[in-house]
């Protein structure tokens, strides 16, 4: 049953239907095609498994094998999601077609039936679909899927998507010219993907999976393998796998589930296929050595040095995968598994925030790639002595092997995973459709079937019913037994340690930890004390925009509130105050970074870090810090139930913060080892160094260095923060499904109660965040590979709300010139995989924007980027875009804002800080026709604006040992570097 709470993906905030009304699709009356399968038999999905059916999904198979499933979803409205799965990914391939399942990603895309040469991404923006978001595929050992999210969608444009899609899948155009064109265009994303942490990477596979297919299948190949390929060689591999009775599709969105039936059957029914069908290779069974003790059975281990890297450990039992019935019973142990973990990985939390010899540790269990059933442990070890950290991580997990877990903590776990379960079922009508789509063809990888959230939950329920300390006792034991132990160890120092030396500690015998236990401690939000007296509410009004209200309270603090059932069971919070970076002085600088990682976690009242984890339990709460060019902010995703609590933690940490030193000292140590590894490559350059060079070398943008931090205090840290939480005025906005009156009730309790805020000194509102002037090239250097290197182009566009809709209409200029850059710099060039140019407008305060191009490529390429940039700058100054280059930006864009301008969250964002501002709340109107309607000689007269005359400031990061390669005098000398 594949649980979309254990897959590793990145859910997007989606939005029904709110303050905008979208398009109204028309009913559909489709006929029932006859591929779909009969009400009485088990789909095809189902097979082996007493699993209760999603009645929501229909399922079908057509003659030649291709299987579907299809559902309707309307979040967001008129949004359809294709996804299209292919059974053969990177285990699938031969020794000289090492990343050919992944070249024919990008061949698919580059020709076919119904698209020429390049023009799929062209195609798809003009049909309002994003590139690289709503436009994509994926490549994984075990499959190749490709990705559709169309928006606006009718069923004309649907089945014009269906016809270009089935083209790309059924009749690419596998010649020569375009694995030529396209080879080129792999190697620069694997030249981007590689250096150190791929090499890291690499070996660690191959320790980890020693004797199996996945420790030699790289998905992204070699470049042997890729440069010998060819226009026969690749389609060989396309016709032993991409066969009908390889491919499953998933459709779901805004439109009649019959109608995405008949257009599968329309668009794959006649697709036939000659030839041989590929039959899946034996990807191996994980096995220790022969002369392994079968107690302790460590086999392979690995020692990685890379100077660059910090310090990190992973260890390993592993188990053969094999494929199972995916019953009630078997989801039930799989719960358990969790549970067990849960309870490990707080036991571990618990030793590191105490100061023990690891700075992080956590356990995990993961069928990978359906070549091994593995628990996976991993940490870092807080100094060089990594022999120490490995025996607490060992005692840790000896003592829940050796006994049962207490039935508090137990409980604790419990309650913890039946909040995410129980949330699922009460937000099921806001989940997107793209979720879904994506969850049946990952159900289908891993061959399992797919369920309802109302199943989820009763599964958990049963399985909670039955949990005994005992039982999860036996199931923690099963996770930490295997065939075989394995582990890599990841040093910056080559006399750290010896591969004999690992072992060695692997095969130690290991003491239970008598002190891992969590004390059974109840902690009630009851029996916190009060912020203060509750507040006096002076306004009480419509803010002016649909249902939201306005509350004012005596000392200051202001709220908006928009309540509605149009999402039920989420409620957003946001509350913003203080200077943001402009509160800082120069000298505050490492004290920034360190705050944005423990500032929350120093806790708050009477609440530590574990206290807080603890009141927290069995409630949806969340506590995001973020720090912004004129503001602070918190923030939240909760429940109705949990509102009030969540914001006394708001509340709590601005009048009455605790500082605890553990963790601005664990901050300190995570900040101090990872600095290193910034130099690794020139994206982690940039990370360290685009931001101070660009703001001017303004200091409170610099990234610490190890001696800054070193000369960091506990005591220095509050100095710097503690007048920040009571500075400045405070906003708080809750935009969901919630009670409006309660809701200020406890405002009054919380926010209203708050003591008078300080207010901001004026000389510290005036400090502006500039971008520096163009001149000469600022060059950095990386210590990683020699091919490798980073471009970046920047022009200062200023910011605030003044001219707000300037900066919207600058989005669909920027769009323009990063469609340009893509297709002279990958398309044509074969210089960078994934060129792109950025929008930055600030809109707390009035300067620090800028539109902002980068690539990473190789050295040599460096000014290839630059004349490229300044070409196209100059082009847009003397000629306007054309009405189809236009189109290709606008229509995304406007796609993109009709989907999200229909939720909650969306006019949270759009109307913080509206309080202070009334400039954001009138901005709001036309917000749409902003982003999708211009005229050439609008664009042509932003791009003289901001471009004409006046150079781009310049970075390049290269190779140490390296002289930064030049085109022209104008491309500039090095600075001297950090």
């Amino acid at each position: 049953m594949f649980d979309p709470m254990r897959a590793v993906r990145r859910l997007a905030f989606v939005f029904p239907v709110l303050l905008l009304v979208p398009q109204t699709l028309p009913a559909q009356d489709s006929p029932r095609p006859e591929s779909l399968q009969a009400e009485n038999e088990v789909p095809w999905i189902y097979e082996n498994s007493d699993v209760p059916q999603d009645e929501e999904w229909l399922f079908g198979e057509l003659d030649n094998g291709v299987r579907y499933g299809v559902r309707e979803n309307g979040v967001p409205p008129g949004q359809v999601s294709i996804r299209v799965r292919i059974d053969a990914g990177s285990l699938y391939e031969e020794d000289d077609e090492l990343g050919y399942a992944h070249l024919l990603e990008h061949l698919l895309f580059r020709e076919s039936k119904y698209l020429g040469r390049a023009e799929a991404i062209p195609t798809w923006q003009r049909l309002g679909a994003t590139f690289g978001s709503d436009t994509n595929a994926e490549t994984s050992p075990t499959h190749t899927v490709y990705k559709l999210d169309l928006p606006d969608v009718d069923a004309q444009k649907l089945d014009e998507s269906m016809k270009l899609i089935s083209g790309m899948i059924r009749e690419p155009v596998l010649s020569d010219a375009n694995v030529r064109a396209e080879v080129p265009i792999v190697l620069a994303e694997k030249r981007e993907r590689g250096g150190v942490g791929e090499r890291v990477n690499e070996r660690t596979l191959q320790t980890l999976f020693a004797g199996q297919r996945l420790a030699e299948r790289i998905t992204i190949g070699t470049e042997d393998s890729l440069n010998a390929a060819n226009g026969k060689s690749v389609s060989e591999f396309y016709n032993r796998w991409y066969r009908p009775e390889k491919t499953v599709i998933s459709v779901v969105g805004d439109l009649d589930p019959l109608l995405f039936a008949s257009m599968i059957e329309k668009h794959f029914s006649d697709w036939k296929v000659t030839g041989p069908s590929g039959q899946a290779p034996d990807f191996g069974d994980p096995a220790a050595p022969a002369d392994a003790d079968p107690a302790n059975p460590v086999g392979e281990v690995a020692v990685i040095v890379e100077p660059t890297m910090p310090r990190a450990f992973t260890f390993g039992y592993f188990r053969p995968w094999r494929q199972v019935d995916d019953t009630i019973v078997y989801n039930e142990g799989r719960l358990r598994e969790q549970l067990a973990l849960a309870l490990i990985n707080r036991r571990l939390e618990a030793r590191a925030r105490a100061g023990g010899s690891y700075l992080y540790a956590q356990a995990s269990e993961s069928k990978i790639s359906r070549s091994t059933h593995a628990t996976l442990v991993q940490f870092a070890p807080l100094t060089e002595d990594w022999e120490a950290g490995l025996a607490d991580v060992r005692a840790v997990i000896a003592d829940a092997l050796a006994n049962p877990p207490t039935q508090e903590e137990m409980e604790r776990e419990l309650a913890e995973m039946e909040v995410g379960y129980a949330n699922m079922v009460e937000q099921r009508s806001v989940l997107a459709g793209s979720n879904y789509a994506n969850d049946l063809v990952n159900a289908v990888d891993i061959r399992e079937a797919i369920a309802a959230p109302e199943t989820f939950l009763m599964v958990f329920n049963s399985m909670k019913a039955k949990t005994t300390p005992q039982n999860v006792l036996e199931q923690t034991r099963k996770l930490f037994d295997g065939s075989v132990i394995r582990a890599a160890y990841v040093t910056p120092e080559a006399l750290d340690t010896s591969e004999t030396a690992v072992k060695s500690a692997l095969l130690e015998p290991v003491v239970a930890a008598d002190n891992a236990r969590l004390a059974a401690q109840s902690i009630s939000f009851d029996d916190l004390p009060p912020i203060g007296t509750p507040g006096e509410v002076v306004v009480r009004v419509p803010h002016g925009i649909g249902d939201v209200e306005r509350i004012e309270f005596a000392n200051g603090v202001k709220a908006l509130l928009m309540a509605n059932s149009h999402e039920p069971g989420r409620v957003a919070v946001k509350v913003r105050f203080g200077a943001g970076l402009r509160a800082f002085d120069p000298e505050d600088a490492p004290y920034i970074d360190l705050g944005q990682v423990a500032l929350i976690q120093s806790g708050l009242g009477e609440l530590g870090q574990e206290e807080l984890d603890r009141i927290s339990t069995g409630r949806k709460m969340g506590f995001d810090f973020g720090i912004e060019e004129g503001t602070f902010t918190f923030g939240a995703q909760t429940r109705r139930q949990d509102l009030a609590d969540q914001l006394y933690l708001f509340a709590a940490k601005l009048g009455m913060p605790r500082w605890d030193p553990n963790p601005v000292i664990r901050a300190k140590a995570a900040r101090r080892l990872a600095y290193e590894s910034y130099a690794s490559s020139p994206g982690g350059v940039l990370n360290r160094d685009l931001e101070y060079y660009i703001y001017d070398e303004n200091p409170i943008f610099r990234t610490a260095s190890p001696e800054e931090l070193e000369a960091t205090t506990v005591e220095g840290f509050r100095q710097v923060w503690e007048p920040i939480l009571s500075q400045g005025p405070v906003e708080v906005l809750i935009f969901g499904d919630f009670d409006r009156e309660e809701a200020i009730e406890t405002l009054s309790r919380t926010f209203g109660a708050l003591p008078d805020r300080k207010p901001i000194p004026p000389a510290m509102l005036d400090r502006a965040i500039e971008i520096a002037p163009a001149g000469e090239t600022v060059v950095r250097y990386h210590k990683g590979e020699a091919n490798q290197a980073a471009a970046v182009i920047s022009w200062p566009t200023g910011g605030g709300m003044g001219e707000i809709r300037k900066s919207r209409q600058l989005s669909i200029l920027t769009e323009v010139f990063s469609n340009r850059l893509l297709d002279a710099m990958r398309e044509k060039a074969g210089a960078s995989y994934s060129p792109s140019v950025r929008l930055d407008w600030p809109t707390d305060v009035d300067s620090g924007g800028s539109i902002t191009g980068f690539a990473q490529l190789q050295p040599k390429d460096v000014p290839v980027f630059f004349a490229e940039a300044d070409r196209i700058a100059r082009e847009l100054t003397e000629t306007p875009p054309s009405a189809d280059e236009l189109a290709r930006a606008t229509e995304p864009l406007r796609n993109y804002y009709e989907r999200i301008s229909s939720g909650n969250y969306f006019y949270l964002l759009e109307l913080e800080g509206s309080t202070q501002d009334p400039r954001r709340m009138q901005a709001l109107r036309g917000l749409i026709n902003d982003y999708s309607q211009t005229t050439p000689e609008a664009m042509l007269a932003l791009a003289r604006e901001y471009f004409g005359g006046t150079a781009g400031w310049r970075m390049a990061v290269i190779p140490e040992g390296q002289q930064l390669a030049t085109a022209s005098a104008r491309a500039g000398s090095a600075q001297s570097g950090r």
